[in-house]
C-alpha cells in the first residue's frame, strides 16, 4: 500500500512539473440560438462578442452548439458573421437545433464555418470538439459515427498521459445514444474534463468519473442580457464564473481539479442492453453491414440488392443475400434522400445540390440534375417520371431516362426531407414551411395546400410520409395530432389528439386502419373514415419513450416499425399481440423496408444496415 502511495504521489508530482503551464482563460459559449422566436438572440451574441473583445486576455472562444435554431443556411451564415467580430480565435461545433432541421444535412455548417469538429492544443492541453446530431430527424442526441472515427484518429496522435478536454454539444450520458463510444475512449486518456451545453444551464457533471461542466446558454430567457463562462486555467484547477457581458463577471461557480487520471477501464457502468434477442429467437439478423458514417434513410432493394446512402455522400450497394459491398458511389455532399429503384435505375438526392440517377448493375453514372440547393428529398418514380422535392424550396419531375426536368413547382416556402405520395394523379407530401401540398402530377399545378393551425415551423407534417384512402389525407406531426383532410379540397375533415402521435403513421393493407405510433410504449389504430373516429385499438409494446419518424409497413399480415433504441417490431394486428423485437443497434431505426413478411431490411442512423429473417 506504501508502494502504491508512493507512485501515486510521485505521478502527481511528474504531472504538476509537466504543467507548468502559464495560467490562461479562455472564453465557454454555448446555445445561441441565432433566429429563434423573439428576435433578440442576435442581440445577446453581439453583446457578448463585444464584451469578449474588450478583455485582452483571452486566449480563446468555444462555443458547444445549438447555434442557430432551425438550422438553415441563413441562420448559419448570420451566425458566422457576428462571431467572426471576435478578435480572438474562436472554436465551434454544431448541436441538435443546427443538425436535427438542417435544409442542407448539415453541409451548410461545415462549408460556412469550415468544419465541424476541431483538435488544437493550447499550452499542453489538447482540445477535442466534435458534433452530434440527430440529422434532419427527431432522435436521441447522437455522435455521428465519422466523428467517432474521427476521435479514433485524433486520439492515436496524443500520448494518454497528456491532458485532454473534450467538447460535445450534449452531455456525455445516456441523453446520447451512443455516450459510452466517447466516454469508453475518453477514459484511455488523461481526459481532465468534459465540456458540454444543451441544458441552458450551468450545472457540475459527472460522466463516469470524468469531471462535467455544462455551461448556460447565451440567451438572456427572462433576465435583462443573456450571459456565457469565463474559464480560469490554472497550475491545479479549471476554474468556472458567470459573465454578464459589459456588467460583471460572478463568483466562480464551480472548479475542475486538474490532476492526473488513469480511469479504471475494469470498473462497469451501464451500457445498452440486447437481451431482449433473446426473448425472440425466431428471428435473427441474416447478415449485418456497418457503415463508416450515419445511414438516414431507408435502403432500396432489388432482386440482389440492397442500395443506401451515408452521411459522408456516399452510396452502397450491397448483396441482398449476404451483405457484401458489390459497388459504390461518392457524390459531393451527405446523402440522406432515401433512393427508388425502377427500370435497372437507382435516383436519390444528395447535399451537393444533385438529383442521381445510377445504373443498378454497376454503379455507373446515367445523369444528374442540379438543383439550387441540398437535395435531402426522397424520390418517387411512377413510369418514366421522378418526383422530388428538394431544399431550394422546389418540387420537380424529371425524366428518368434523360434527367431532363419535366416540370418545376416553385411555390415552396421550405425545405422537403420525406416522400411524396400519388394518389388519383395528384402528388402529397409535406414541407418545412407549416404546410402539407397537393399537386398536379401531370403539369405540377398546386391543387391545395394545408396546414395544422400552428404557426411552428417545427410543427410542420414534414416527416411523415401520408397515407390516403377513399379520397381522405391522414398525417401526423409534433403538434401530437392525428389529422384528416379531404383529398379533393384540402380541407380538415377532422383532427385526434387521443393518443400522443407525432410522426410515425401507418395504413392497414386493407384501408380500414390508420396506425400510429405514440410518444410512449404503444401503437394505436384509428378507423379511416371522413367522420371523426376515435382509437379502435391500443397495443402496449413497451418500447418506452418514443419519437422517432419510423412508419409503420403492414405486409402480410404483420405490422413492422422502428424505434429510437434500436429495435424493430412485428406486431399481428388481428390478434393485437407482439410477435418479436429484435435490437440491432442503439441508435435510431429509419422506416423499414418489408421483403415480405419473413424478410426486413433495417437501416440505423449509426449506420447498421441488417437483414432480418424470421421463422
Amino acid at each position: 500500500m506504501k508502494r502504491f502511495m508512493l507512485l501515486l504521489a510521485l505521478s502527481a508530482g511528474v504531472f504538476c512539473a509537466d504543467a507548468q503551464w502559464k495560467p490562461f482563460r479562455f472564453a465557454f459559449i454555448s446555445d445561441t440560438h441565432i433566429s429563434a422566436p423573439g428576435g433578440t438572440q442576435e442581440e445577446d451574441l453581439r453583446r457578448t462578442v463585444a464584451d469578449i473583445n474588450a478583455m485582452n486576455d483571452i486566449a480563446f472562444v468555444v462555443i458547444t452548439g445549438d447555434i442557430t435554431e432551425l438550422g438553415t443556411d441563413a441562420e448559419i451564415r448570420l451566425a458566422k458573421e457576428i462571431l467572426d467580430g471576435l478578435k480572438v480565435k474562436y472554436y465551434i461545433i454544431p448541436g441538435n437545433h443546427d443538425s436535427g432541421w438542417s435544409e442542407s444535412g448539415g453541409v451548410t455548417f461545415g462549408n460556412v464555418f469550415g468544419y465541424d469538429k476541431f483538435n488544437f492544443e493550447y499550452n499542453g492541453i489538447h482540445f477535442l470538439g466534435c458534433a452530434s446530431g440527430p440529422f434532419v430527424r427527431m432522435s436521441d442526441g447522437h455522435i455521428p459515427r465519422d466523428a467517432v472515427n474521427w476521435l479514433d484518429k485524433e486520439l492515436k496522435k496524443i500520448d494518454p498521459k497528456e491532458p485532454v478536454v473534450f467538447l460535445n454539444h450534449y452531455p456525455i450520458d445516456n441523453a446520447l445514444d451512443n455516450w459510452y463510444e466517447a466516454i469508453d475512449r475518453l477514459k484511455q486518456h488523461n481526459t481532465l474534463a468534459i465540456l458540454c451545453g444543451h441544458g441552458h444551464n450551468n450545472h457540475a457533471l459527472n460522466f463516469e468519473e470524468i469531471p462535467g461542466v455544462m455551461g448556460r446558454s447565451n440567451l438572456r430567457a427572462k433576465a435583462e442580457y443573456g450571459g456565457y463562462n469565463l474559464v480560469e486555467v490554472r497550475t491545479d484547477s479549471m476554474i468556472f464564473s458567470e459573465r454578464t457581458p459589459g456588467i460583471a463577471t460572478k463568483k466562480p461557480w464551480t472548479r475542475v481539479k486538474l490532476e492526473p487520471h488513469q480511469y479504471d477501464l475494469t470498473k462497469t457502468f451501464p451500457r445498452p442492453s440486447y437481451k431482449v434477442n433473446d426473448s425472440f429467437p425466431s428471428v435473427r439478423s441474416k447478415w449485418t453491414y456497418a457503415s463508416d458514417a450515419n445511414v438516414i434513410s431507408t435502403p432500396a432493394v432489388t432482386s440482389k440488392l440492397v442500395i443506401f446512402g451515408n452521411a459522408v455522400g456516399r452510396v452502397d450497394a450491397l448483396s441482398l443475400s449476404n451483405g457484401k459491398k458489390q459497388w459504390s458511389f461518392t457524390t459531393d455532399g451527405s446523402v440522406f434522400s432515401s433512393p427508388a429503384v425502377s427500370n435497372n435505375k437507382v435516383v436519390f438526392g444528395s447535399g451537393d445540390g444533385y438529383v442521381y440517377c445510377l445504373n443498378t448493375a454497376n454503379g455507373k453514372q446515367v445523369w444528374k440534375y442540379k438543383t439550387g440547393a441540398a437535395v435531402l428529398g426522397c424520390p418517387l418514380i411512377s413510369g418514366n417520371t421522378v418526383y422530388i422535392g428538394g431544399s431550394d424550396h422546389h418540387f420537380r419531375a424529371i425524366d428518368l431516362s434523360t434527367g431532363t426536368e419535366i416540370w418545376n413547382f416553385e411555390g415552396l416556402e421550405g425545405p422537403v426531407m420525406s416522400t411524396p405520395v400519388l394518389y388519383k394523379n395528384t402528388l402529397v407530401f409535406g414541407a418545412w414551411d407549416r404546410h402539407l401540398y397537393a399537386l398536379d402530377a401531370a403539369t405540377g399545378k398546386m391543387v391545395w395546400k394545408w396546414n395544422n393551425g400552428s404557426t411552428v415551423r417545427n410543427f410542420s407534417p414534414a416527416a411523415c410520409i401520408p397515407v390516403i384512402h377513399d379520397d381522405v389525407v391522414y398525417v401526423v406531426a409534433p403538434d401530437r395530432y392525428l389529422s384528416a383532410i379531404d383529398f379533393t379540397t384540402g380541407k380538415t375533415l377532422w383532427r385526434n389528439n387521443e393518443s400522443t402521435v407525432r410522426e410515425s403513421i401507418g395504413i392497414s393493407a386493407d384501408g380500414k386502419f390508420v396506425y400510429g405510433k405514440t410518444m410512449n410504449d404503444t401503437i394505436v389504430a384509428f378507423p379511416t373514415s371522413k367522420e371523426k373516429q376515435r382509437a379502435a385499438w391500443k397495443l402496449d409494446c413497451g418500447f418506452g419513450y418514443e419519437h422517432v419518424p419510423s412508419m409503420l409497413i403492414e405486409k402480410d399480415g404483420l405490422v413492422f416499425f422502428g424505434t429510437k433504441n434500436g429495435q424493430v417490431y412485428a406486431i399481428n394486428p388481428g390478434t393485437l399481440k407482439r410477435v418479436w423485437t429484435a435490437k440491432i443497434d442503439n441508435s435510431m431505426v429509419n422506416t423499414v423496408n418489408v421483403i415480405n413478411g419473413k424478410q426486413v431490411l433495417a437501416s440505423t442512423m449509426d449506420g447498421k444496415i441488417a437483414l432480418l429473417e424470421s421463422n
